[in-house]
């Protein structure tokens, strides 16, 4: 995403629906993980915030706030990535 200013993001459609169903697939993933494994809330605190910002995309689409997806695209995807694979690699 390092290719893109925010101006670009905003007005690329298809950019803009790419990234929402990125968040909606790791929103599932980790909803998922949940379900099957209740201790990833204690691994992952920020499990329910992330599931709830894949329910406000998929429910709420007419209100998700485009700067708020690319800050969290910049400051927190790659913290949680590298979290992740901490937590996938310790099994």
């Amino acid at each position: 995403m390092t290719d893109y200013s925010f101006a670009d993001y905003e007005q690329n459609l298809m950019l803009r629906s790419a990234v929402e169903r990125q968040f909606e697939i790791i929103g599932e993933a980790l909803h998922q993980a949940e379900v099957d494994e209740p201790e990833m809330m204690e691994l992952l605190p920020e499990l329910r915030r992330i599931v709830g910002m894949r329910n406000r995309i998929i429910h709420g689409y007419d209100s998700v706030d485009d700067e708020l997806l690319w800050q969290t695209i910049h400051r927190n995807i790659p913290p949680l990535s590298k979290h992740l694979e901490q937590i996938l690699g310790a099994d």
